[in-house]
């Protein structure tokens, strides 16, 4: 495996690599990485049994769709493919290496105003991205939509309480799937937001700091509403005040995003109930019942 990656990595880059140490990295649950390396070059490699999904790949277009708006700094991508003459033939995806460091007191501001340029990049017309691609280890269904409600409630809460229902997961009828779905989209139906490109899976395991600044990771892309990724931002620990604050100094946020933030959260714990099960079905349903108890401008 090293010898062909190697030869792609050389084709690539115009310089001639031979993988001579891969050392195996901790992070990632559908996949495993290593820091590889000769005298001279180091990058950073996932590996995976290829299968149908291709999910590296997906991976390799988020991060090149978010290099492409010169806005926020991502790793940049090499070399992807799968290897060929080997059981089982793996799907490989070479990054440029990293080297992170504790961050600064400004570099979580310095990652607010870089996304907040992200978000205003004007580049798109309609919502959603070609196909569907994934959020962690779960399929993310796509398509394109000129309505913003209609592929928020269809494509992301359908879409996985559709797949919840599916896999027994969570023991709720057609017509309260239903009830939610049109629920969402009569909440969202007034808020027909810029389209921006989204990092789309932001939480504090998928960013680190270099020390050229603030770099992002693992990408779940699509084309949606800016304040998503913020909503993201706030769950599984969050980020500091300051993240909000670099964010606000750019983009000032609609008086209506805490209305809306609980039900973009909730997107993101159906998709860990899907994942990971029982204690996030019963988040759920709280963020359910309090979005039900609140009345909304």
């Amino acid at each position: 495996m090293w010898h062909f990656i190697s030869e792609h990595i050389s084709q690539a880059t115009g310089q001639f690599f031979n993988c001579q140490r891969a050392e195996p990295v901790s992070g990632g649950d559908t996949h495993k990485s290593f820091i590889i390396r000769d005298e001279t070059h180091r990058y950073f490699v996932k590996t995976r049994r290829y299968d149908d999904t291709q999910q590296l790949q997906h991976e390799a277009e988020g991060l090149d769709a978010l290099a492409e708006t010169n806005s926020i700094q991502v790793p940049q991508v090499i070399c992807q493919g799968v290897t060929k003459n080997e059981e089982p033939n793996m799907e490989y995806l070479v990054l440029c290496y990293k080297r992170f460091v504790d961050p600064q007191p400004t570099d979580y501001f310095q990652l607010g105003e870089m996304l907040a340029k992200l978000h205003a990049v004007n580049a798109h017309t309609s919502y959603g991205w070609p196909h569907d691609n994934f959020i962690g280890a779960s399929v993310q269904t796509n398509g394109r939509s000129a309505s913003w409600a209609d592929f928020f409630a269809e494509k992301r809460i359908g879409s996985m309480l559709e797949r919840l229902i599916a896999n027994n997961i969570w023991r709720i009828s057609d017509n309260e799937a239903q009830d939610l779905i049109e629920y969402t989209r009569r909440l969202l139906s007034l808020h027909q937001p810029h389209p921006s490109l989204l990092h789309g899976d932001l939480w504090h395991g998928n960013i680190g700091f270099s020390k050229k600044g603030p770099v992002i990771f693992d990408p779940a892309v699509y084309v949606g509403d800016a304040e998503t990724d913020l909503a993201m931002a706030e769950l599984f620990g969050g980020f500091p005040e300051s993240f909000f604050e670099g964010y606000s100094s750019h983009t000032s946020l609609e008086k209506n995003y805490q209305q809306r933030k609980p039900i973009y959260q909730l997107y993101h714990i159906l998709n860990h109930g899907l994942l990971f099960g029982a204690h996030y079905i019963v988040q759920a349903k709280q963020i359910i019942d309090d979005i039900k108890r609140t009345k909304y401008a």
